[in-house]
């Protein structure tokens, strides 16, 4: 009896262990929060006490030293880029620099797109119509979809190509297909090896990182003018912008995937005697096959979206449409062209999708798919293919989009009088939240920014970066600040970084509240998801076209479109932060009897602070990078600058200062929230090992 008494009392003894050891860690996670809450009042009484010193600056000094510049005016700084892009037009057909190395590059590219838009869009080689009209295209797409895919996602690729013609945008959706795809080609020729590299060395891949890091914050229209300089306007400088965006998904995706290959399996081939090479033809890519199918997904979608914003400098296609759709503030263009924009995201989308998908069942199957049944499937596929394109080849009717099948009018007018209904009914609303916002929270913002003393404005943000950062943060501030300073375009700065800051708070309260939501409910992840899914994957354009029909042009508009493009990475973020948070911390304050509210604000957020910090880092260079498209829905200041030096001769070198101040505030705000939370997660673990 004694015996089995003691093995009953150890057995209680190692089943209360885990609870002991759960309770212990909690104790810890507990006194980590508290210990750093604990310290965080002091900052923020520093914080605050330093911002109150800057209003009673502001309220001194207002209107000294605010570097003000009017619209027209140059500075000599602008004044002299514009006598070096002058010099570099004048010498385009004499540099040699020109002659023998960007002209060819020019022309290559040039053709190279043409040569596709004579394949799909454009009459071409004395033949009115394209060498494959819309029957074949559509046709090929399918029958790609369906080798590469399934049989749902070549039914969605057939649809998705019908609805361009159905649209009556089947010339420019074709068009925009086609810089797409040029592009991409392009874009994984030079991203893929340069991939391999990086995975293969580490010496490579930290040398590369930082480059990568500063193409992937640079907001996109700010390359666009220098490209013009050199590659002129038209097909090719909308190339290379494109490709500026897209390589670097390529490059990270298939470094990544290289670097995940286990080294067990690199031992098992070097043992059998395969050479460097040997293994990464044979042992290296094959692995990495899926992962690199994932980069090419991410590539096809950056280019998508940048060939619609490349319409700027001329780029064709259905950005053409959508640009001068919102010149003309015609909603109802605009929509038909976004909506045709949103089919082609997700058709590619979900075609690359399938595409991993497939690798991914076919390398745990642990063969290829080479079987009898699918050569079959093979040969029968393209022979229908085969023949659709020689229909299209030949005849009118399957070159030609049916011009009765053409629904665009009536989707135009429908979504004019949508619209217009929206606005008529929903006007109070609307203009009472943009007077709100606008009146409580972007004005006075903007007012102490561009009222108070450039130098005064320097100091606080410094001392303010001190202390929520850290010192190479605040260095990194001063020199951007004095970058502004010396582009001339200080107070410009300031508008944009009101508006931007002011729209970073509203991306972070939708990001707190329904990344939260979606973090503590599976259901409504699983709803939410796939519309943010969506709306990372739209163009930027198209964000445009309701509110501005809600909004019209204002600064508001601007804000507004930017929170919508920046919410869903933000939200997405936060709920994978509170997802984050163990179960068995979130099981002990139930049990302690918190609310849902504390569990929230006392658990939750605290423990998911470096999520967080991240939201608000990307939410802010997403905000940012949606500067220049509120230059063309009346956001003025620094987007503006740049869009008017598109299109007015006289302000290209403001137009490419305003470029350079777009990327150092960039750089700047980027290097802040990431000190922030380097700041953050120094301070939770700094905790946890005194505890």
């Amino acid at each position: 009896m004694t015996g089995r008494g003691e093995v009953v009392q150890s057995r209680g003894t190692v089943a209360m262990k885990p609870a002991k050891e759960s309770q212990a860690k909690e104790g810890r996670v507990s006194a980590v929060a508290a210990r750093v809450a604990a310290r965080l009042p002091a900052r923020g009484y520093l914080v605050v006490a330093t911002l109150a010193v800057w209003v009673l600056g502001w309220a001194l000094l207002r209107g000294r030293d605010t570097l003000a510049l009017g619209g027209a005016e140059l500075t000599p700084l602008h004044g002299g880029l514009n006598t070096g892009m002058d010099a570099i037009d004048d010498s385009r057909n004499s540099n040699p620099f020109f002659l023998y190395f960007i002209n060819y590059i020019r022309l290559f590219i040039d053709e190279a797109v043409r040569f596709v838009q004579a394949l799909i869009s454009q009459p071409s080689f004395d033949r009115p119509v394209p060498v494959l009209g819309w029957l074949g295209v559509a046709g090929l797409a399918t029958a790609i979809a369906l080798l590469y895919g399934n049989r749902k996602v070549a039914l969605l690729t057939a649809a998705g190509f019908l609805s361009f013609g159905v649209l009556g945008l089947w010339q420019e959706s074709m068009d925009t297909l086609a810089l797409t795809l040029t592009a991409v080609v392009l874009s994984l020729a030079v991203g893929i090896p340069l991939g391999v590299w990086a995975g293969l060395s580490d010496r490579f891949h930290r040398l590369v990182t930082p480059v990568l890091d500063f193409m992937q914050t640079m907001p996109t229209f700010v390359y666009l003018a220098p490209l013009t300089l050199f590659f002129l306007i038209g097909p090719a400088s909308a190339t290379v912008a494109t490709m500026i965006y897209a390589i670097p998904p390529a490059i990270r995706i298939t470094a990544l995937g290289i670097r995940q290959v286990s080294p067990e399996t690199l031992e098992a081939g070097t043992s059998m005697g395969a050479t460097p090479a040997q293994a990464l033809r044979l042992v290296r890519l094959p692995m990495a096959k899926q992962t690199i199918i994932v980069g090419v997904n991410q590539t096809i979608m950056a280019a998508l979206s940048m060939a619609t914003i490349a319409a700027l400098i001329d780029a064709p296609g259905l950005g053409q449409t959508v640009l001068k759709a919102l010149q003309t503030l015609d909603v109802g263009t605009a929509f038909n062209a976004g909506l045709a924009i949103v089919i082609m995201a997700v058709v590619l989308d979900r075609v690359t999708s399938a595409a991993s998908r497939r690798v991914e069942v076919a390398r745990r199957a642990g063969r290829l798919r080479t079987a009898r049944g699918r050569r079959v499937e093979v040969a029968g596929v393209l022979g229908v293919a085969a023949v659709l394109g020689y229909l299209s080849y030949t005849y009118i009717w399957a070159a030609e989009f049916p011009a009765d099948a053409n629904l665009g009018p009536y989707v135009r007018r429908a979504a004019d009088a949508a619209s217009q209904w929206v606005q008529d009914s929903l006007v109070t609303y609307t203009d009472a939240l943009k007077n709100l916002l606008t009146n409580a929270l972007l004005n006075p913002f903007e007012k102490l920014l561009t009222g108070s003393p450039w130098w005064l404005v320097a100091a606080v943000a410094v001392v303010v970066i001190l202390l929520v950062g850290s010192v190479r943060a605040a260095l990194v501030a001063t020199v951007g600040l004095l970058v502004l300073v010396l582009l001339g375009l200080w107070q410009d700065s300031m508008v944009t970084l009101a508006s931007t800051l002011v729209a970073t708070v509203l991306v972070m309260l939708l990001g707190m509240v329904v990344g939260v939501w979606m973090g503590r409910s599976d259901r409504v992840d699983t709803l939410l998801r796939p519309v943010l899914d969506a709306g990372q994957t739209m163009p930027a354009f198209v964000y445009l076209v309701p509110i501005l029909g809600l909004f019209g042009p204002t600064r508001f508009t601007a804000i507004i479109a930017a929170v919508v493009f920046a919410a869903p990475v933000a939200i997405k973020l936060v709920a994978e932060g509170i997802r984050g948070v163990s179960a068995t911390t979130v099981e002990a304050a139930t049990s302690a009897g918190a609310s849902a509210w504390q569990l929230i604000s006392k658990v939750q957020l605290p423990m998911a602070r470096s999520a967080v910090t991240l939201a608000t880092s990307q939410g802010l260079i997403y905000v940012l990078s949606m500067v220049v498209v509120g230059g063309l829905v009346g956001a003025g200041a620094l987007g503006y600058d740049v869009v008017a030096g598109f299109s007015q001769h006289q302000l290209r070198g403001k137009g490419l200062a305003a470029g350079l101040a777009i990327v150092v505030l960039g750089i700047v705000l980027d290097r802040v929230t990431r000190a922030a939370t380097e700041r953050a997660d120094a301070a939770a673990h700094g905790g946890l090992h005194q505890r």
